[in-house]
């Protein structure tokens, strides 16, 4: 595809596209990863080809991590990780894409980044949690470690869904644990039993669809396709996200429809994002 170095899209050739009228009217989407290309690279890589295969016709995705990444499970790492993806939605915005991506369950700085940009901001969790919402009554999440709960409680009640998404737990998996598990097939047994023992805890209260709540989960399961847990659906919710954020563009420039800007998102004036500018630079996705 043109435009390519390293499996990417640099954005000098997003702004100036790829010689075909096709492709520009089709679009491009900067996917931000919160994990380090090179220390977690057995997921980074699959994840960025994984993307790939499940885009749209003519639609571009370049994907991008964050250095270093988002390792620590911690609300400060968490915080700095956001401010990078501020600014990576302002520098996708200026290099030419059409839509950005938050590919982190728990989404932070998502608001800030859709208040920031004219383009679409599309959120990983916040985007499966509402397409689940279509599949079945009760949701609930299996996050990849406990220290993420409480992450995710505030998510569901910041979007309105606690009578719907009812359910959070965790296993009790780290990184690493997570990157051998691409390659290692006792690993992969290891945390699919783990997952499965999780899920079933929720079906018990009335669960009928399991959200894997973290781009590692979804992306170690994605394989399995119609995986169900007796019955219920386990949704991946990576295509879904990057469906949601075609269908954004689509929509866009069918008849206009985008993102409000009565109250919640409206944008900032120049002076604010030459401020934040000048605090926190954006990064190229070939890059990073």
């Amino acid at each position: 595809m043109g435009g390519r170095q390293g499996g990417k899209l640099r954005p000098e050739d997003m702004a100036a596209g790829t010689g075909s009228d096709s492709a520009r009217r089709s679009g491009r989407i900067w996917y931000q990863s919160f994990t380090d290309p090179a220390v977690d690279a057995a997921y980074f890589s699959r994840l960025d080809a994984y993307l790939q295969s499940v885009s749209g016709s003519g639609f571009e995705i370049a994907v991008a991590g964050i250095r270093p990444g988002d390792r620590h499970l911690h609300p400060i790492t968490e915080f700095r990780c956001a401010a990078q993806v501020i600014a990576n939605a302002l520098g996708a915005e200026r290099a030419g894409y059409d839509a950005f991506v938050i590919g982190h369950f728990q989404e932070p700085g998502l608001a800030e980044a859709r208040a920031a940009v004219g383009i679409p901001v599309i959120g990983l969790g916040e985007a499966a949690m509402l397409y689940a919402l279509t599949l079945g009554r009760r949701v609930g999440l299996v996050t990849i470690n406990p220290a993420f709960i409480p992450y995710h409680q505030d998510q569901i009640a910041r979007y309105g869904l606690q009578q719907r998404v009812v359910a959070v737990t965790a296993l009790a998996a780290d990184v690493g644990q997570l990157n051998r598990a691409f390659g290692d097939e006792q690993e992969y047994a290891r945390l699919r039993q783990a997952f499965t023992a999780q899920a079933r805890a929720m079906l018990e209260s009335g669960v009928d669809v399991i959200i894997p709540a973290g781009g590692y989960p979804m992306l170690l399961f994605a394989h399995e396709d119609g995986f169900t847990i007796d019955g219920a659906t386990a949704l991946n919710g990576l295509p879904v996200t990057v469906a949601a954020a075609e269908t954004a563009i689509r929509l866009r420039r069918l008849n206009g429809t985008s993102t409000s800007r009565r109250a919640s998102y409206a944008l900032p004036p120049s002076e604010a994002v030459a401020e934040f500018g000048r605090a926190f630079s954006s990064a190229d996705p070939a890059s990073c």
